[in-house]
């Protein structure tokens, strides 16, 4: 039986998640000072495109100060933060990996909002939302991680106001994936469903989701991703000397694994536009 916490803590991403802290240190801020979101948004988005792609999700979302966003897989809380600074939102930001969590938790005290982040730890579906009626639902990089699609569409649908509407970057199969770049996706990115478009609009279809809206994002988030491989690298000096030769490693594995299983064409980036019933 696998022990998903513990699985998908094994992937490089995120190798030892407080590394944030190292950062903050090194630009001279002390431990336990009050922060703004604008020092963390450079190491706290472990998605791609950073603020942008959430300043848009705020957009298309409609998200207000009267708002209350949901957000499944919310890592170490870089996202919610953004949301909430940046609009007066309120948002329910759950995270399976308990010290991701508890990371995400104490930066968003330190930036004053922890009246408007509620940070919850645990299996996302195994949450009683029936009464949290949210307004909205925003994931970055999640779905992959999660095979049973249909138990998860029902339960963002119950946590859910009728009408709200959901805002998903994520993972699709582009082209059939070499046995390497399996083995890569599952290892490095413990990668448990990858459908194709056609698969992803029939899921949420399925589920009773309207006005669904699909976009392929691959080449937009290519040379992202090539650009976060080559910048990290460039400063391996530096980001050594701030984190050790062990974090330097593994991250610039994982970079390096994601430029080459977007490059090889067969691994796509998608986003989803859809209502809830």
């Amino acid at each position: 039986m696998h022990d998903l916490p513990r699985d998908i803590a094994s992937m490089k991403l995120y190798f030892q998640v407080g590394r944030i802290f190292n950062e903050l240190r090194a630009r001279g801020i002390a431990e336990n000072a009050p922060l703004q979101c604008g020092d963390l948004t450079a190491f706290d988005q472990y998605h791609y495109l950073g603020t942008d792609t959430v300043d848009e999700a705020a957009r298309r979302l409609g998200v207000s100060a009267s708002s209350h966003v949901l957000d499944v897989g919310a890592g170490i809380g870089g996202p919610a933060r953004h949301l909430a600074a940046t609009t007066g939102c309120q948002v329910t930001a759950v995270e399976l990996q308990p010290e991701l969590n508890a990371t995400a938790a104490s930066l968003t005290a330190r930036c004053g909002l922890g009246g408007q982040v509620r940070h919850l730890e645990g299996d996302f579906l195994a949450h009683d939302v029936a009464s949290w009626h949210c307004g909205g639902m925003v994931s970055w990089l999640v779905f992959l991680h999660i095979a049973d699609r249909a138990a998860l569409l029902r339960q963002i649908r119950r946590a859910l106001k009728p009408g709200s509407k959901v805002f998903i970057e994520d993972f699709f199969k582009r082209g059939e994936l070499t046995p390497a770049e399996w083995r890569d996706i599952r290892q490095q990115v413990y990668c448990q469903a990858l459908p194709s478009l056609g698969e992803w609009r029939a899921q949420f279809r399925d589920a009773g989701f309207a006005e669904i809206e699909i976009t392929d994002m691959t080449e937009t988030w290519k040379p992202f991703v090539a650009g976060r491989m080559n910048s990290f690298r460039a400063e391996e000096a530096r980001n050594v000397a701030v984190h050790g030769r062990l974090v330097f490693d593994a991250l610039d594995e994982f970079y390096t694994t994601m430029d080459r299983l977007f490059g090889g064409g067969n691994l796509g980036g998608i986003r989803v536009i859809a209502t809830s019933p």
